[in-house]
Formats: structure tokens, C-alpha cells, sequence
């Protein structure tokens, strides 16, 4: 007779952001032969149904509790678990408002491209969503192989010589990354008996010494294939040709994929090899902060030299990366509550710089997006404000959300150690990023060179700027509830810090 679970902690509206998306794409690949229209707007409701059911889950866990849903009925450890607590309810609304505005400019014409778009769009969402709410180490390999291979295609998407080079490096480096991935979930099998995150914290603090190095390489293993995906210094390479080389909205969407690096470094780091870990505590904290850093500083030095505006800004998302690991290196309440303010607003503000280069690059004819003077610009001014609000919130200046999550991360450094380094390289990296995108703001919008005489191109319709000032809104819209948002941010680094609720709501009170 199977084991029943606890009612008590059982929701099922937990598995409902992750059936949406995968029932969504199999309904698309089905009527693939439907006109586009009917298509385009299928997937947008299911887009738009999933970021009501993020908002939903969030308020479900927003007074902190931590829900669960088993497959199949069987409790944790013996069965797979998904399960929703603060942190994952955060990322499921970042990753679906994203995704909403994302796939809004695709359907304005780069979803003709190729006739699978809709469906990798949406499996890309059930990859994400899974990877977040899965409660098992192996369901998160899959769900990272779910989301790799929808972000294969996308990335594929259409044609060009450099996009099929820079997804052939993506694909090989990915999976070297998931190779790894197996072997440290099966050594951690072997040693410990498990895969369920909440067991394996329970088992780790009371590993053997005999077992302790087999359980500590099994964890750096681990943390390398998280820095991996979350692009740290050295593991970044990949990110700049793929993410600058890809449509806009697939871009765009990739905006979130380091930060699934990101939350399972934070997730892995504090559930299983926490303080109250024993012999196996704080494994990476001693080179999480400088590694952090160093990739903060190497994405905007490789910004400052790059020469195209998409790549730019890709080298941006690796500082961004840097900036938000800087914040959860600190390992304090603080730090950890800033770096989770400073995730969505980072995220936000990548994406819409993607689409909006991709609306520059439209109108400059064969100068495309290289950082040299052009034409001018049809609707020059509206791109010009838009690109001045998206540097303004990338950079970190105030009075946006970009100056508030800084502003936080610096004060949570004060009282650490490396204080004078994150402080320094903080404040001079912001600095160099405000000459960085000044430069290219005056070579695209003041340095414009005569046109060539071709054909002339239509300015950008006032639907294709709606995604990326909506997305602007956002970060616009996080400064003024920054109060609020701050305290949940706190609120969620501390029960990320105390990880006895998330276990015993897992595995039960025994």
C-alpha cells in the first residue's frame, strides 16, 4: 500500500506552471498546420495564463510556506516532488512576464522564420518553470536538458552563417556541462542514497569522513556546471556569440537562462551545504565572492571593446551575472536579499535592450547594429529615450530600480571582509559602463552619417516599441513598490537561510 502525503503541505497548484507549458507546446505542434494568426494568439494566452498563475502561486507562499505537490502520491524521498516556496515564486514571475512581452514582439514577424518557434517558445517555458519548482536533483538535469534543447532551436532559429557557429559552441559546451551534471548527481547517489534535495541536506550533515571527499567533489562538480550556466569567469565564453547572434525575442528570453545558474547555485548552496551542514558547510563560500567579481569585471571591460550593440549587451548580461552572484557571495540576509531585488530587474532590462537593438538594427540598413555612425533613424527620438531609460537602468543610476538593487548590494557589503573590493569594483564598473553605453548612445543617435540612397525602411510601428518600453514599465514600476519588494527579497533570504522549513515540509516533521 503506497504512503499518503500530508495534505496539509500538498498544492496543486504547484505542478500547474509547469503543465501549462508542455500541454501548450504539444497543442501547437499538433495544429501547426493552423494559419499563424490562430497560433500567435494561443500562445499568447498561454503566456499570459502563466503569468497568472505565477502571481497566484506567489501569493499562495507569500506568508512563507513552503508548498508541495507529489507525483503520483508518493511522499519524498521515494517519489518526484515539486515544490514552490519564495524563491521559486519569485523567478516563476520574472520568467513569465519576461517571457509574455518576449514572445509579444515574436509574434510581430520573427516567429515566421521558422515553423517551430511557438513550440520551443513554450517548452522553453515548461524547462524554466521545472527547473525552479523541482525538488529533485535529477529532475533538475532534466529539466535543464528540457530548456537547453528548446534553446537549441531558438537559437538556431532562422539562418546566418555566425548563428549556426555560435550555436554549435553553445551546444558542445552544454553539454560537456550536462555530462558533468550526471556524474555528480550519481556520485551523489552512491555515497548518500538519494537525489531529493531536502534528503540529501539531511544526509550531508551527517556524511561519513570517509564519505566527506567523495561528497564534497560530487558538490564542486556540482557548483562548476551551475557556473557553467550561469556564465562565470571562466565558463562565460559562450554567452556572448550565442546570445548576440540569435533572434531578438529568443534573446530576449535568454535574458533568464543565467539566472537559472544563479538560483541553483543559491538553492544547492544554502539547503544542502548551509551553515548547519557539518563537515560539508559553506563548500564554495570562500570563492563564490571572488569569482563573482572577476566576471562582473571581465563582462564590462568585453562591453567597453565590443563593436556591435547586441553583443554589448550580451557582455552586459555577464556583468549582470557578476553583479548578482557579488550579492549572494556576501552570504548574509542582506546581501542575499539584494542580489534577489537586483535578479528581475537585471533580467528586464537586458531583454529590452535586446528587442530594442534589434529595432535599431532594423533601421539602420547595412550598418545594422555595429557601433559606427548611420542614418538617421526613423522615430529617432523615441528610440533614443527608450535606449536612454534602458542604460540609465542597466547601469544603476537613480532614480530606477538599477540604483536601488546597487544601492542595497553596497550596503549589505559595508560590514564584509572584502568590503573595499566589492565597493571598488561595484562603483568602478558602474562607472565604466555609463562611458560604455554613452559612447554608443552618441554613435548611434548623434553621429549619423548620410544614407546611402537605398531603399528607405519604415520606422519601427508603435507595437514593436510596446514590448520594450512594457519592460522598461517594469523596472520603472519596481521603484516605486521598492519598499515592499526589498522587504519580500528580505524576507526570502532569510528562509532561504534557514532551511529546516523547506526539509520538514519535504519530508515531514520525522
Amino acid at each position: 500500500m503506497r504512503p499518503r502525503v500530508d495534505a496539509v503541505t500538498t498544492s496543486q497548484l504547484v505542478i500547474a506552471p509547469v503543465l501549462l507549458p508542455v500541454l501548450a507546446g504539444i497543442a501547437l505542434l499538433l495544429g501547426r498546420s493552423l494559419d499563424l494568426r490562430w497560433r500567435r494568439a494561443f500562445a499568447l494566452t498561454c503566456a499570459l495564463g502563466q503569468v497568472v498563475l505565477a502571481l497566484m502561486l506567489t501569493r499562495a507562499v507569500a506568508d512563507g510556506s513552503v508548498l508541495v505537490y507529489a507525483l503520483g502520491n508518493w511522499p519524498a524521498p521515494f517519489g518526484i516532488v515539486l515544490v514552490a516556496d519564495r524563491l521559486a515564486a519569485w523567478l516563476l514571475v520574472t520568467t513569465s512576464l519576461l517571457a509574455w512581452f518576449a514572445l509579444a514582439y515574436g509574434c510581430l514577424g520573427s516567429d515566421r522564420d521558422g515553423r517551430h518557434f511557438h513550440v520551443l517558445f513554450q517548452l522553453q517555458i515548461f524547462g524554466l518553470s521545472g527547473a525552479f519548482l523541482t525538488g529533485d536533483l535529477f529532475n533538475l538535469f532534466v529539466f535543464f536538458e528540457v530548456l537547453l534543447l528548446a534553446s537549441y532551436g531558438l537559437l538556431l532559429h532562422g539562418r546566418g552563417r555566425r548563428r549556426t557557429r555560435a550555436g554549435l559552441h553553445y551546444v558542445v559546451i552544454n553539454l560537456v556541462g550536462s555530462t558533468l551534471f550526471l556524474f555528480a548527481a550519481g556520485t551523489f547517489y552512491g555515497v548518500l542514497g538519494t537525489l531529493n534535495l531536502a534528503d540529501l541536506a539531511v544526509k550531508a550533515a551527517a556524511v561519513s569522513p570517509q564519505d566527506l571527499p567523495l561528497v564534497r567533489t560530487a558538490g564542486l562538480l556540482l557548483f562548476a556546471v551551475f557556473a557553467l550556466k550561469a556564465a562565470l569567469v571562466p565558463l562565460y565564453l559562450w554567452l556572448p556569440a550565442a546570445y548576440a547572434n540569435t533572434s531578438a525575442p529568443a534573446a530576449a528570453l535568454f535574458a533568464i537562462m543565467t539566472k537559472v545558474g544563479a538560483y541553483s547555485i543559491l538553492r544547492v548552496s544554502t539547503l544542502i551545504f548551509g551553515a548547519d551542514a557539518g563537515p560539508a558547510a559553506n563548500l564554495i563560500a570562500d570563492w563564490l565572492l571572488p569569482v563573482a567579481l572577476l566576471t562582473l569585471a571581465v563582462g564590462l571591460i568585453g562591453a567597453a571593446g565590443s563593436e556591435r550593440l547586441r553583443l554589448q549587451i550580451a557582455y552586459l548580461v555577464v556583468a549582470s551575472i557578476g553583479t548578482l552572484l557579488t550579492a549572494i557571495g556576501l552570504g548574509t540576509v542582506s546581501g542575499i536579499g539584494a542580489g534577489l531585488y537586483y535578479l528581475p530587474h537585471s533580467t528586464f532590462a537586458a531583454a529590452a535592450l535586446f528587442l530594442l537593438a534589434d529595432l535599431i538594427a532594423g533601421q539602420r540598413g547595412e550598418h545594422t547594429d555595429r557601433l559606427v555612425p548611420g542614418p538617421v533613424m526613423g522615430r529617432h527620438w523615441v528610440l533614443g529615450v527608450l535606449f536612454f531609460l534602458g542604460a540609465i537602468l542597466i547601469v544603476g543610476l537613480p532614480p530606477l530600480s538599477g540604483f536601488i538593487g546597487k544601492f542595497l548590494i553596497l550596503r549589505a557589503a559595508l560590514d564584509h571582509p572584502a568590503a573595499v573590493w566589492v565597493l571598488g569594483i561595484v562603483l568602478g564598473g558602474g562607472l565604466l559602463a555609463l562611458l560604455t553605453l554613452a559612447r554608443s548612445g552618441s554613435l548611434l543617435f548623434y553621429q549619423t552619417a548620410e544614407a546611402d540612397g537605398g531603399t528607405a525602411v519604415p520606422p519601427p510601428t508603435w507595437r514593436a516599441l510596446a514590448p520594450v518600453a512594457a519592460l522598461l514599465t517594469l523596472g520603472a514600476a519596481m521603484t516605486l513598490w521598492a519598499g515592499p519588494l526589498s522587504d519580500y527579497t528580505a524576507a526570502m533570504a532569510d528562509q532561504l537561510l534557514q532551511p529546516d522549513g523547506y526539509v520538514r515540509a519535504v519530508l515531514g516533521e520525522g
